[in-house]
């Protein structure tokens, strides 16, 4: 269990670091607003999401070590969309294309949502004295 953090740990911290340097670049590079950087990093996170369980499930029988370091630690912390894709793919392979649509329709517009109530409530709060 330990080790297994300790692996999602250090992914996830090499991920969010990247995440930021890729960000700045796509920026500067492109002279963008921040959501394209976004969508950039996102793309990109999950396409290395692709190639890893590709090559992990193939190569190496989904070795969990380099599972917990690779994909929830680095692609985790590098994309949280990378996971939302892959389960969702997941969902679509195994036959459960109704759930997999509920699934990214829920996921959008709940987080949009939590994001305007949670905006709006500082707001409200704010406020008062």
């Amino acid at each position: 269990m330990l080790k297994a953090i300790l692996l999602v740990g250090t992914g996830g911290a090499t991920g969010s670091i990247l995440r930021y340097l890729t960000t700045i670049y796509v920026q500067k590079k492109f002279l963008t607003q921040g959501h394209w950087a976004t969508l950039t990093v996102n793309v990109l996170g999950c396409l290395l999401a692709g190639i890893l369980i590709a090559f992990l499930y193939r190569n190496i029988n989904g070795s969990d070590n380099i599972k917990w370091l690779l994909l929830t630690g680095f692609c985790g912390g590098y994309t949280t969309f990378s996971a939302f894709a892959v389960e969702n793919i997941k969902l679509i392979q195994s036959g459960h294309v109704a759930t997999a649509a509920i699934y990214i329709l829920a996921s959008i517009i709940l987080g949009l949502l939590g994001v305007f109530w949670g905006m709006y409530m500082v707001q409200l709060f704010h406020k008062i004295p």
